[in-house]
């Protein structure tokens, strides 16, 4: 009785430790980090906050806004350390940045410090916002390492998540401050940065490996997540109609918590029939399940280090075929690449200063508050959309019908315009369909940027090339957000304020309300967005003939290779 329970016991630690070990668990943990992850998303909700209580003009937010931007897709020194070191140091610098600068950003709003200079006020927020590219390098390009045949679905769920984030965030501050929208921002700092460092040591580089059910697996998780978004959705027009209590908040929050952890049942489910089968091995040499035999090649790290390659510095204008794995000059140099960054300057530059300076829009038209912070949420949840459409949506094409994501990149830029030719001419109750349509845009962007990224230049230097793509948004943010809607908002509440005869003081808030605050701000992006659109077409051509090839063979042939070592 007591070797039976015994060897229960046994079993239970050993299936415990292979399940928290696994890859599956893995992914899990990469999923809550970056459910985390998007606190520049909801800049919107805390942005009055910080314009008000420090007496900013909106040329100076927006000037904090750009570099909040700027860390925010800045990700190269992120991208560098994952070079040389295991993704763990990565997520552990990143949560530090994350808690100290908005840390200090609470204690400048709530006035538990002297006002800071401007310039303080943009290193605190680029500090933190930086934090957010630590996170997605040390997750995402892990994550694309570990399943590359899946890439497109791995981004396009994870940043999905990140898109997530936004309306999690803000429900759980609900239930954590109540109404308090400063709390929010010390709520930022600390939440992510725990989460982080729970699951530093989960996330690694592990040996790649054929998984039959892979796209299954991933498939039932995009099903949670969508259960989760949908409930996050339903919860936010809720709320805008019907004043929530403290508790019901606290359950509703509860119920988000539970969903953001119900993949876990997925992940034992899977390890459990991993665990059955080897048991069955064990016990009975003639079972019916037939296991993939496994390599003893070395892990990823050793591997690369063993394979003789090109140095990073070598050949920058002798690149390989696309496809195969580029060194950085060679891709930096690289027209594809420029083209790339010219496309995601224009278009992400244009949905993301419609979204930061959504509160401010919504707030110039007259609506009011509550619906002002019902956009933001809903933008987060559109926002996730578009990242598990286009990252699913574009995979499937591709596979079945060759249809290249440069493409589909170019159709996601001309939808973006009519969002902002919405906002443009202010057309009564508006609003609300053009932040889906922004949400939606910016959301889908990104994993199809990553994506071809990742195609075109190969993975080997994938955690530093990747962040050249996030490394555009804030240049169009900055001639797009500060050089243009910024000054053109000022001007325009100037000339509001001169036509009652009033001076504004030094330190005086600067507001400006009506349609015309952002109509040619908005008419100036939607050009710029077309420009974006059309250099785009130059990619389309120029990469066809790859797209029509077969992209993922030589990984398939590495796969058939270990199972033969």
């Amino acid at each position: 009785m007591a070797a039976a329970e015994l060897s229960r016991c046994s079993a239970a630690i050993s299936f415990s430790r292979q399940a928290v070990t696994s890859r599956w668990f893995m992914v899990f943990a990469c999923l809550l980090i970056l459910s985390m992850s998007g606190a520049t998303y909801i800049f919107a909700v805390y942005s009055g906050d910080i314009k008000s209580t420090l007496g900013y003009t909106q040329t100076t937010l927006n000037l904090i806004s750009f570099f909040k931007d700027v860390g925010g897709n800045i990700g190269i020194l992120a991208g560098i350390i994952l070079e040389v070191t295991p993704p763990w140091v990565v997520l552990a610098v990143g949560m530090t940045m994350n808690f100290t600068g908005y840390f200090m950003i609470w204690l400048a709003v709530t006035k538990r410090i002297p006002k800071p200079h401007v310039w303080q006020m943009c290193l605190y927020i680029c500090i933190g916002a930086n934090s957010q590219t630590f996170s997605n390098t040390g997750a995402l390009v892990t994550c694309v390492k570990n399943f590359p045949q899946s890439r497109g679905i791995v981004i396009g769920l994870l940043k999905g998540f990140t898109g997530l984030s936004g309306a999690i965030m803000t429900q759980l501050y609900r239930a954590f401050y109540g109404s308090d929208s400063k709390a929010l921002i010390f709520l930022i700092a600390w939440l992510p940065a725990a989460v982080s460092c729970v699951f530093l040591r989960t996330v690694r580089l592990m040996k790649v490996v054929k998984i039959e059910n892979e796209v299954k697996v991933f498939y039932d998780l995009l099903y949670i997540s969508l259960g989760l978004a949908g409930f996050l959705m339903v919860l936010i027009i809720t709320q805008n109609s019907v004043v929530f209590t403290r508790a019901e908040y606290l359950a509703s929050s509860t119920v988000v918590i539970i969903l953001l952890f119900s993949p876990l049942a997925i992940v034992f489910r899977e390890e459990l029939n991993t665990w059955k089968s080897k048991k069955l091995v064990e016990t009975g040499p003639q079972s019916s399940v037939v296991l993939v035999p496994i390599s003893n090649s070395p892990p990823p790290e050793e591997a690369a280090a063993a394979q003789p390659s090109v140095p990073w510095w070598k050949d920058p204008f002798k690149p390989p075929e696309r496809g195969e794995d580029y060194t950085i000059p060679q891709a930096l140099f690289s027209i594809d690449l420029i083209i790339l960054f010219i496309v995601t300057t224009f278009g992400v530059g244009g949905t993301l200063t419609a979204i930061d300076n959504l509160g401010q829009i919504g707030k110039a038209l007259g609506y009011p508050a509550k619906s002002i912070t019902t956009f933001v949420s809903l933008v987060s949840i559109w926002n996730y959309l578009g990242r598990v459409t286009s990252g699913f949506a574009s995979e499937i094409f591709l596979a079945k019908y060759k249809f290249p994501r440069p493409l589909m990149l170019t159709i996601v830029l001309l939808i973006s315009c009519s969002g902002h030719l919405l906002i443009a001419f202010g057309v009564p109750n508006s609003l609300y369909l053009s932040s889906v349509i922004m949400g939606f845009c910016f959301g889908a962007q990104w994993p199809l940027i990553f994506a071809i990224i990742s195609e075109l230049f190969g993975l080997k230097y994938y955690s530093t090339l990747h962040t050249f793509g996030g490394g555009a948004s804030p240049v169009g943010a900055y001639i797009l957000n500060v050089r243009v809607t910024g000054s053109l908002y000022d001007k325009e509440a100037l000339k509001q304020l001169a036509a009652k005869g009033v001076i504004r003081k030094a330190g005086e808030d600067l507001s400006c309300s009506g349609v015309e605050c952002y109509k040619v701000a908005f008419l100036i992006i939607t050009a710029a967005t077309m420009v974006g659109c059309l250099i785009s077409v130059v990619l389309v051509i120029r990469t066809s003939k790859f797209y029509k090839g077969d992209i993922y063979k030589k990984f398939r042939e590495q796969e058939i290779s270990q199972v033969k070592d």
